[in-house]
């Protein structure tokens, strides 16, 4: 029986950074970012993306602060997720992202990239690197 990939997302003001596993669920790969428009829209694109890459499971990165509380963007990503869960039935999996954005924009310096194209790609590889954590530490 095939697995359901994994699908993982870095919500943010103005773009969601998304990212798929394989079928295998063993590397994760990056796809386009959403522009967000508004909740329910947000959400129903998610969906389409979830039914189109046959998706079992969604990992959605939780920006805590460093002290491991739960700031202002943590609770508007909360709140999005808790829409999100009115349409779409897969499970739901917060996933620590502290340093995510941090790491991501190093790979991205340190492979010499403008900063304008780093904006238009960190968010995909933030995505990328929430969900391979995600696909790492189940071991």
């Amino acid at each position: 029986m095939n697995k359901l990939r994994i699908l993982g997302l870095d919500v943010g003001e103005v773009l969601i950074g998304v990212a798929v596993s394989d079928p295998s669920e063993i590397i994760a790969q990056g796809l386009d970012s959403i522009r967000r428009v508004n909740l329910k829209k947000d959400a129903e694109t998610i969906k389409n993306l979830v039914n189109e890459h046959e998706t079992g499971k969604l990992v959605v990165g939780l920006p805590k602060m460093m002290s491991g509380e739960i700031g202002i963007q943590a609770q508007k990503v909360l709140a999005f997720v808790e829409s999100l869960k009115k349409t779409i039935e897969i499970p739901i999996i917060m996933w620590d992202e502290r340093l995510t954005t941090v790491a991501a924009n190093k790979v991205l310096i340190e492979a010499d990239m403008s900063r304008k194209k780093r904006k238009k790609v960190a968010d995909k590889l933030s995505a990328i690197l929430i969900l391979q954590g995600y696909l790492n530490s189940r071991g």
